[in-house]
């Protein structure tokens, strides 16, 4: 009779919020891990692809100069750059269980920067110019206002 109000109540407990919140907590930090684990691989791969694409860029002819325009490489650079802020972004996600909204703006404002840097004007309308506008004035308030924020906390 004893060993069956045990199992009982281990049924009741497995059931509780405290053991489902603890479960959870532990499939959060299994994703993120894998999360950091691929995008460790995407950094790797994107670093030996630009490291490619520079040799191949530099030994080709004419020796020593770009054939493609330096927008591009500078594409490529950004690439991996925004793949750090997002490695940095599950990063401290990892450490402080809290998403850092300044982190992902930032994070957002260098993706619109690149999208801007290398940008074709020639195939690019007007509304598509407004709409990029719009978004980095919606994110340059935003960082403002999470730095304001940020600042004022002790």
């Amino acid at each position: 009779m004893r060993s069956l109000k045990k199992v009982t109540r281990q049924c009741a407990d497995a059931g509780s919020n405290e053991n489902f919140l603890r479960f959870l907590g532990g499939a959060e930090a299994l994703v993120s891990r894998a999360l950091s684990i691929a995008m460790v691989v995407v950094l790797a791969v994107a670093v030996i692809d630009l490291v490619r694409f520079l040799v191949l860029e530099i030994f080709s002819e004419p020796f020593g100069l770009f054939s493609t325009t330096l927008i591009e490489i500078f594409g490529l650079f950004l690439n991996i750059l925004i793949a750090l802020e997002i490695l940095e972004n599950i990063a401290a996600y990892l450490r402080k269980h809290v998403v850092q909204v300044e982190l992902v703006v930032v994070t957002s404002l260098i993706a619109v920067a690149r999208k801007i840097i290398i940008l074709d004007f020639e195939k690019t309308t007007g509304v598509e110019l407004i709409g990029l506008a719009i978004a980095i004035f919606s994110l340059s308030i935003s960082y403002w206002v999470v730095r304001h924020v940020n600042a004022k906390e002790p």
